[in-house]
């Protein structure tokens, strides 16, 4: 019987990952800034709710668990990178964004995608904007988790080859 409890246990939590992963990583990618770093932070997020699954009570309470997992590391990472600080009369240089560099970044990108065919559109739309996995948007257009994959595979070239070329013609 403990074998059959470690199981539902595993499944239920498995599919609590499943549905409730993209929100989850959008919120992890909120407090860190990058991709990357958001899914190592929801990955040990994950983990420490994953070894308190049984003392969370109620179903309603799993996100809130798992977003003050994510806060609380991200806070100790933060201390851990900042222990040795200390202050100087001099302040050092920093770098300011150009806004307008971001918003023409921003439209390039948006009319790159739009130049894509329908269902390479799609497809990246579905996977980079929505955080679909290859499986979820197989199911969502009614084609093979393999289709998904050369599909994406050709429109993430395409698009390469169009910032390539925005770049030469920037450069020249």
């Amino acid at each position: 019987m403990k074998d059959t409890t470690r199981r539902t246990r595993y499944e239920e939590f498995s599919g609590y990952v499943d549905e409730r992963g993209p929100a989850l990583l959008r919120m992890a990618r909120s407090l860190t800034g990058n991709r990357a770093d958001a899914e190592d932070l929801l990955q040990a997020a994950l983990l420490k709710t994953f070894f308190a699954w049984d003392r969370i009570n109620s179903p309603s309470a799993r996100d809130g668990y798992v977003r003050r997992a994510m806060v609380n590391t991200q806070i100790s990472e933060w201390r851990r990178k900042h222990l040795e600080i200390f202050p100087t009369e001099e302040i050092p240089e920093q770098q300011v964004d150009d806004p307008t560099w971001k918003s023409d970044l921003a439209d390039l990108l948006h009319r790159a995608i739009d130049r894509l065919p329908e269902r390479q559109r799609a497809t990246v739309m579905l996977r980079y904007y929505e955080d679909m996995s290859e499986a979820q948007i197989a199911e969502q257009l009614g084609i093979t988790v393999g289709t998904v994959k050369s599909t994406l595979s050709r429109a993430v070239a395409k698009l390469r080859l169009d910032a390539d070329l925005a770049i030469e013609r920037a450069m020249s």
